[in-house]
């Protein structure tokens, strides 16, 4: 029983706190924040990551095996073309020079035999000593001594040529990035040619391949601007050009992705290759225009707004001005300017990223006498933060209403369109009221 009665209290009490609580908001007077309209430029961008390279790189290897002796460049020495890299041990190679030789003079005193041979079975020949079979065969062991020398000097050729690949030289001038190889180690080509070095061409100017997501490659272009940021330099914007939007596709995580690539300058050389890139794409701006927040413009007027209104202007339910405001509070899509879209609602797409829709919307703000008013105006572009509007009647640092406390709208998060603290006075809110 004791139980029963200590439950009953704790009800009785919460739907006293309640009650108490909804009576003292509903007494509370209804407050404002207001978010100015500003002028500035808004750019449209979109979002990508890439790694960047050099524009000009070259895998140094070797066409031969054998033991690295000599290595004459390191990690991030500058090297011009023609210079010597490295070399490797040359003994077995140097033998296979000399066995080439040795079977060259072997194939040249075999043709000279062949040769006097055949100059004899001819002479026999014209004195009917020889017959015509002695001579066929005299000829056909010359023709096979001709084709054994060219084969020995052939294997000579490729035995010197083997040699001298034994010495690694630069194929172009630029930095060693990279060196795969110390004193000491074997290399091996057998069916590829081992890296020995990798070298980059001018690191000045170095390119940068960003993967875009199907759904935006359609606004990349050749020759737009691209600016990026790297975790090296976290406060320094760098920038460049779309040189290529290439039609092999990948996929990733079932997202179709397509890479494209921006060159870069660099002429600090304070990006280096390989770094990791967070890229935006500038696939639309506008210059010079008013803008707001772009939260304003999907804001719900509240019922003791609209009842204001109405009764500040005067109008009936049939009149321009209540419609407006009947528009912009139920989202409405009657045949007046004010209810097209919910005065801005997120629907009928004018929050897409690169897109200038002609979709209207409404701003609530409020006279100097205090009453308020509702101007409408055509969006335009927007980068998410803020939105393009134009109309009549804008003006620079012109506040309006973003967001409603107080009243009934104290507690209903649905009346403040931004972040959860921006009742706080943050995000550029300036607090008022009537």
């Amino acid at each position: 029983m004791k139980r029963i009665l200590i439950v009953l209290i704790v009800i009785v009490a919460a739907v006293a706190g309640t009650m108490y609580f909804r009576r003292q908001a509903a007494a509370d007077p209804m407050t404002y924040l207001f978010v100015p309209i500003s002028k500035g430029h808004i750019e449209s961008t979109v979002a990508a990551t890439g790694n960047l390279s050099a524009v000009d790189s070259v895998q140094v290897g070797t066409q031969v095996s054998g033991r690295i002796t000599a290595l004459y460049a390191d990690f991030n020495d500058h090297v011009q073309k023609g210079q010597l890299l490295a070399r490797l041990d040359t003994t077995v190679l140097r033998l296979s020079v000399d066995r080439a030789e040795a079977s060259t003079t072997q194939g040249l005193a075999s043709l000279r035999q062949a040769k006097f041979a055949l100059d004899q079975t001819q002479r026999l020949l014209e004195t009917k000593a020889a017959t015509q079979t002695d001579y066929e065969s005299a000829a056909a062991s010359f023709a096979v001594a001709q084709a054994n020398l060219k084969s020995d000097s052939v294997q000579l050729k490729e035995a010197i040529q083997n040699l001298e690949y034994a010495t690694i030289y630069a194929p172009i001038s630029g930095i060693v990035i990279k060196r795969s190889v110390d004193v000491g180690q074997t290399v091996a080509a057998s069916f590829s040619a081992p890296e020995l070095f990798l070298i980059a061409g001018d690191l000045k100017e170095l390119q940068m391949l960003a993967m875009v997501d199907e759904s935006d490659i359609g606004k990349i272009k050749k020759g737009q601007d691209v600016s990026f940021t790297v975790e090296a330099f976290p406060n320094r914007t760098f920038h460049g050009q779309v040189q290529q939007v290439r039609l092999q596709s990948t996929v990733s995580d079932n997202v179709v992705m397509y890479p494209v690539l921006v060159e870069v300058e660099n002429p600090d050389g304070s990006l280096l290759p390989g770094m990791t890139a967070t890229a935006n794409f500038l696939v639309a701006q506008a210059k010079d225009v008013f803008k707001v927040p772009t939260g304003a413009l999907r804001f719900q007027p509240t019922q003791e707004m609209i009842a204001q209104f109405r009764k500040e202007t005067g109008g009936s339910a049939d009149s321009g001005a209540a419609r407006g405001a009947r528009g912009g509070a139920n989202g409405g899509n009657g045949g007046n300017p004010g209810a097209r879209g919910g005065f801005g609602a997120p629907g009928g797409g004018f929050g897409a990223a690169g897109a200038r829709p002609t979709n209207e919307a409404a701003l609530w703000y409020v006279k100097k006498d205090g009453s308020l008013a509702v101007m409408h105006v055509h969006t335009g572009l927007t980068d998410g933060q803020f939105t393009e509007v134009s109309g009549e009647g804008l003006q620079d640092g012109m506040q309006v209403i973003g967001a409603v406390t107080g009243g009934s709208a104290a507690g209903a998060s649905v009346q403040n369109p931004f972040s959860g603290n921006s009742d706080r006075g943050r995000g550029g809110f300036r607090r008022g009221g009537f």
